[in-house]
């Protein structure tokens, strides 16, 4: 399995843990809520479905209304549901805080469920991802003196921003570290939409930061 496909599959375990949805529900989620998937290509969700519902992580269900004539010419939506296995299975993911947990697009992603992990998790994924970045600003910092003379003013400022945005990343992380070891929780609202920092350091994606507008719904399809 991919880093990526990892992600991917982590954040579906754990959107559906919330409520059962169909699959134009967890395109929706995750392109507006996990900003880590905004560029995320839709053609690799249903294949990512289908593995989880392979493994028995999930379950196919229909989803059409009681309602409707039963000739409408129209398939019931499948709604997807979490298994008991399922479940299982994420806590185990949302327990391990291997280096993995600490890269930039797998952080956003365990950070958006971050209400769902014990606090002692929740410490060492932090911590881990503070020194990370610490070490990737003294290299940036590194370079910087090495090549400042020889680069133009743009280049020059480029790479300050750079440095300043990791440098604004472990001051957030150090207060989210303090209030976890004060004891205090984060309030705010749903999984996935209680931070406004952005995490990425310049990579592409992120958590969603406040006034970030959702791209316009598509077409609801009516299966997956």
């Amino acid at each position: 399995m991919s880093r990526r496909s990892g992600i991917l599959e982590f954040a579906v375990l754990g959107l559906l843990r919330e409520a059962p949805m169909h699959g134009y529900e967890l395109r929706k989620r995750l392109n507006t809520s996990l900003g880590v998937f905004r560029a995320f290509s839709y053609g690799t969700l249903y294949p990512c479905l289908k593995t989880l519902v392979a493994n028995g992580w999930l379950i196919e269900e229909s989803g059409g209304a009681p309602q409707d004539p039963p000739l409408t010419g129209r398939r019931a939506k499948i709604v997807y549901r979490l298994t008991a296995e399922g479940k299982e299975h994420f806590e185990e993911l949302l327990s391990q805080t291997g280096p993995d947990a600490y890269e930039d697009e797998h952080f956003a992603a365990r950070f958006a469920f971050f209400g769902q992990t014990s606090r002692d998790v929740r410490m060492r994924v932090l911590e881990g991802r503070r020194s990370r970045l610490e070490e990737r600003l003294e290299k940036m910092r590194a370079s910087f003196a090495r090549t400042r003379e020889r680069l133009d003013d743009y280049t020059l400022e480029l790479q300050r921003h750079g440095m300043e945005s990791v440098e604004r990343e472990v001051r957030w992380l150090n207060e989210l570290i303090e209030s976890e070891r004060a004891g205090r929780d984060l309030k705010g609202p749903a999984t996935g939409e209680t931070a406004s920092q952005d995490t990425t350091s310049g990579a592409s994606g992120g958590l969603p930061r406040q006034g970030d507008e959702p791209r316009p719904d598509t077409p609801d399809d009516t299966a997956t």
